[in-house]
């Protein structure tokens, strides 16, 4: 059984379920960080067709659609245009559909909470997210993640931190990822999937569908 790895250039994803026997691909506009030589360099939408049989974890880009960036679509930033703004959430929109609406049996797809104009361009079978944290897994962090499910279970913590309180430096340790200064390199630190969280998809989901095989193949 082959699984699909969306719109993923670290590879932490596609190493997680892979160091667990599952032959696993990611796809990503951009080269894969590790120059593994199971990574298709394209848009994810033109392998979707393509037989994945276990399972689909899609990380489509959130810019527009998460609830943070909802401002930018009444006043646009500096150098952009509105209409730049909704054309940019459409195509947002478009490929987290396609993900969702894929020929794949079992689909996760990571998202933060989306604002009311992201959630009426998608499909109307989407499920209400489940929101987990990295310090439900063991990551010393702070970073609201959705996973938007089909076929596949909620995961479990496996390792839930007590967080930090407010003010002190470990708290603003643990934001990290809100706190991250602007700069070329911003997107891809805050987009990057924590380890413990990897890891407890692999096993969880990867062990969810070797049952259902087991049982039912």
């Amino acid at each position: 059984m082959r699984g699909l790895i969306g719109c993923e250039t670290s590879g932490v994803m596609r190493r997680a379920f892979a160091a667990r026997g599952h032959d696993m691909w990611s796809v990503d506009l951009l080269p894969a960080e590790d120059g593994s030589n199971r990574h298709i360099t394209g848009d994810v939408r033109d392998y979707l067709s393509d037989g994945w049989d276990f399972l689909a974890v899609c990380h489509p880009p959130c810019t527009r659609l998460c609830n943070s960036g909802v401002r930018w679509l009444h006043t646009p930033p500096p150098g952009r245009t509105q209409a730049e703004m909704w054309a940019e959430l459409d195509e947002g929109a478009a490929l987290f559909s396609a993900c969702w609406q894929a020929p794949i049996a079992r689909v996760a797809i990571e998202n933060p909470v989306m604002h009311k104009h992201a959630r009426a361009r998608l499909p109307a079978d989407l499920p209400r997210p489940q929101i987990v944290q990295p310090w439900w897994f063991g990551e010393p962090a702070f970073k609201a993640t959705g996973w938007y499910l089909r076929g596949l279970p909620e995961l479990a913590p496996t390792n839930k931190l007590t967080p930090p309180k407010p003010g002190t430096a470990a708290h603003k340790t643990w934001s990290a990822v809100h706190r991250a200064p602007p700069g070329p390199e911003r997107w891809r630190f805050r987009s990057r999937t924590f380890q413990g969280i990897a890891e407890a998809c692999a096993v969880q989901w990867g062990g969810h569908v070797e049952q259902q095989e087991t049982c039912y193949g």
